[in-house]
């Protein structure tokens, strides 16, 4: 049965940014070149079907993996594939991350290149371009972009917790989302420090042909797991353990 959102606390102001990466890495260091493999294999099956489809059950996968390790649990390339197991949850989390997603950048690409016609050579008018019209044209796209920029973040923040909820505490993907929202919300300022560390982190990595941003995803993936933990706790995928022995006095 899936658990409602309500009965799941959550942490407000519990995430530390650097102390989530440098658990992340703690956690993984002994299996980093597994997750590795695991994180490329992720995201070249996540990318090989339209709208993300695959991978909502990629990155459930890798959570699972990580909270399993982070149990002390053994983990191989094998649970990977045990992120189909939420297949259709992860989908309804994936679809409802892309739908604002798509809304924000859709007509900005069409304001941007119909606005662009207009003030170029050949436009309707097909009179040459003010100078001034066209560096007033693009200072106020820059802000556009910038706007857009900052709604993308917001937005990433939102879902930070989607998928660990779906694999953690078997929610449901609509209510993974909203429970996901109100812990992000309660937890913004640090997550955007984590996602900013993380996203200089991917940068670096881009700077060393792409090659060194496949490297970095692990350690991202850990950071976000650790966040978490530090949010959340760790609800289903824990081992149950026995109760604790009597104590006579």
């Amino acid at each position: 049965m899936l658990n409602m959102p309500t009965l799941t606390p959550f942490k407000r102001g519990a995430v530390q940014p650097m102390v989530c990466l440098k658990s992340g890495w703690a956690l993984l260091k002994d299996q980093y070149w597994l997750f590795v493999g695991m994180s490329a294999v992720a995201i070249l099956l996540g990318s090989v079907v339209p709208f993300g489809i695959l991978m909502g059950p990629m990155m459930c996968g890798i959570y699972l993996s990580l909270f399993q390790l982070r149990l002390g649990q053994p983990v191989e390339f094998g649970n990977l594939f045990k992120g189909f197991d939420y297949f259709g949850e992860s989908i309804i989390a994936t679809l409802l991350h892309m739908i604002p997603i798509v809304v924000i950048l859709v007509p900005f690409y069409i304001i941007f290149y119909v606005s662009l016609f207009l003030v170029m050579p050949g436009g309707f008018q097909g009179n040459e371009p003010d100078p001034a019209t066209l560096l007033g044209f693009f200072a106020v796209m820059m802000l556009f972009a910038i706007g857009m920029m900052a709604l993308m973040i917001i937005i990433s923040i939102i879902f930070t917790f989607a998928y660990p909820l779906i694999v953690d505490r078997r929610l449901s993907g609509i209510e993974a989302v909203k429970l996901s929202a109100r812990a992000a919300l309660g937890n913004f300022w640090p997550l955007l420090g984590l996602l900013l560390i993380n996203g200089v982190i991917a940068f670096a990595g881009v700077l060393l042909c792409y090659v060194g941003a496949l490297l970095a995803l692990p350690v991202t993936f850990a950071a976000i797991a650790m966040a978490y933990e530090q949010v959340f706790g760790l609800g289903e995928t824990q081992s149950p353990l026995p109760p604790p022995p009597p104590v006579f006095s």
